[in-house]
């Protein structure tokens, strides 16, 4: 097992980061350096941190979210591992925020200004405007009665190109589908 590392005060306060699943580590019985009073257990060492917990996504003031791959089971305890660098600072008043739709697999998420994903075309946003514009893309993914006034022939071609203008631009869903129309 890794080295113990020592958290800086304050470190889960304004936060954001995005964790892989894992299965579970052998700590060889260790205790955990951590344990929040909703029940998440953690392990620090020099590379990341180590989190079991039946809850993810806001927490506090932090949003950390888990990214499922690999690990199937009926728990909903969960083990995830973030190296350090994939913290990032989060508040409410910077655009500090990105969108990623995915058209393969109808799903859409958001991401950090940090992360190596971001391709600096993407508009970014306050967690409040990416919250708002990623409900907006989750109904023209999932639903079609926002399609009868449109003409076209395939509604898959006018969902991506309605969904990209969004994550693109700062124009409005009205403005968007009124060029559409």
């Amino acid at each position: 097992m890794e080295e113990k590392y020592q958290l800086p005060a304050g470190f889960f306060k304004n936060t954001f980061c995005v964790f892989g699943e894992i299965l579970p580590p052998n700590f060889d019985n260790k205790r955990f350096d951590y344990v929040s009073k909703s029940g998440s257990s953690y392990y620090f060492t020099k590379l990341g941190m180590y989190r079991l917990s039946n809850h993810w996504g806001r927490l506090a003031n932090s949003k950390w979210r888990l990214v499922s791959t690999i690990v199937t089971t009926d728990s909903k305890y969960k083990w995830g591992f973030a190296p350090w660098e994939s913290f990032y600072p989060d508040n409410s008043i910077d655009q500090l925020y990105f969108i990623q739709p995915d058209f393969i697999n109808n799903t859409v998420n958001y991401q950090h200004k940090n992360a190596p994903e971001f391709d600096n075309k993407a508009l970014l946003r306050t967690s409040f405007e990416t919250a708002k514009k990623i409900k907006q893309i989750r109904n023209l993914m999932n639903l079609t009665s926002w399609a009868k006034y449109f003409d076209f022939e395939d509604i898959n071609e006018l969902r991506k190109k309605i969904i990209l203008e969004l994550v693109y631009t700062d124009k409005s869903l009205e403005e968007i589908k009124r060029e559409f129309q």
